[in-house]
């Protein structure tokens, strides 16, 4: 190798700030949502001190992995850490909504339990509301990174950013794709393929709102394309599969694909 080329690289390393590798943020992850969920793990606790105690140790790991940037991540990072760690119950109970709409709406479900440990879109969830919170601290690279590793074992792609109510039901799950700015409300089920996407993808619309709201009780099948910041799917609207949509549609309608081709 030349001189000039070792330079470059070595020069990119000393401009790099050093953060929680993937491997770092994957183990965090799953040791928490073992915690919340003992279906996830095989640790058995034997008093509560021992899993308070295990609580603290991620507190003080994601502090640390906070503290890691030196950017805005970084800042106050004690209280971002306390902050995240007070929604616990929420996102656990918010959670236990999501398993029960999995468990109503897949009749080959055996039990709750069995989505807990089995099925990619609880996973996928799981993991989303997550970094949610974190997202809602300021906190960008490590939800993102939480999204992707979700992203990487389950084919869906949930961005830290989106809003999603309680009830969220993932049937099938690969290849769903839900954009930063898209607001799914309560009790909304969504197959495999789906995308709630935006119209544009140009940087100019970064700060805008650019993918779809979805309202309570809407079922959108697989292969529906929902797209556009101003598109409004209406409350207990059904999306039929392969359909595509730029424009708001009201309340209670239905909507499926029907081809132009003559036979």
């Amino acid at each position: 190798m030349k001189d000039q080329f070792i330079k470059i690289l070595f020069d990119t390393h000393q401009d790099s700030p050093k953060g929680p590798t993937i491997e770092q943020v994957e183990d965090f992850t799953n040791r928490l949502l073992g915690i919340l969920f003992p279906d996830l793990t095989n640790k058995l606790y034997n008093t509560e001190d021992e899993l308070s105690f295990d609580l603290l140790n991620l507190k003080s790991e994601l502090y640390e992995m906070l503290f890691m940037y030196p950017n805005r991540e970084s800042i106050n990072a004690d209280n971002k850490t306390k902050l995240f760690f007070d929604q616990l119950e929420v996102v656990y109970t918010v959670l236990k909504t999501d398993v029960q709409a999995m468990f109503a709406g897949d009749p080959a479900a055996l039990s709750e339990k069995e989505i807990i440990r089995s099925y990619p879109g609880f996973y996928a969830i799981a993991s989303y509301r997550l970094a949610h919170e974190l997202y809602k601290l300021s906190i960008k690279v490590i939800p993102r990174m939480i999204a992707e590793m979700a992203h990487s074992r389950t084919g869906i792609d949930i961005h830290p950013g989106a809003t999603i109510g309680k009830g969220f039901c993932i049937d099938h799950g690969t290849g769903v794709v839900i954009g930063e700015t898209a607001n799914i409300g309560e009790y909304v089920k969504v197959y495999q393929g789906v995308t709630l996407g935006a119209l544009s993808v140009t940087k100019e619309l970064a700060q805008t709102k650019r993918h779809p709201t979805i309202e309570d009780h809407v079922v959108l099948y697989s292969g529906a394309t929902v797209l556009g910041g101003e598109t409004v799917i209406g409350a207990n609207s059904i999306i039929g599969g392969n359909t595509w949509i730029t424009r708001s549609v009201p309340p209670e309608s239905k909507i499926y694909y029907q081809s132009n081709q003559k036979q």
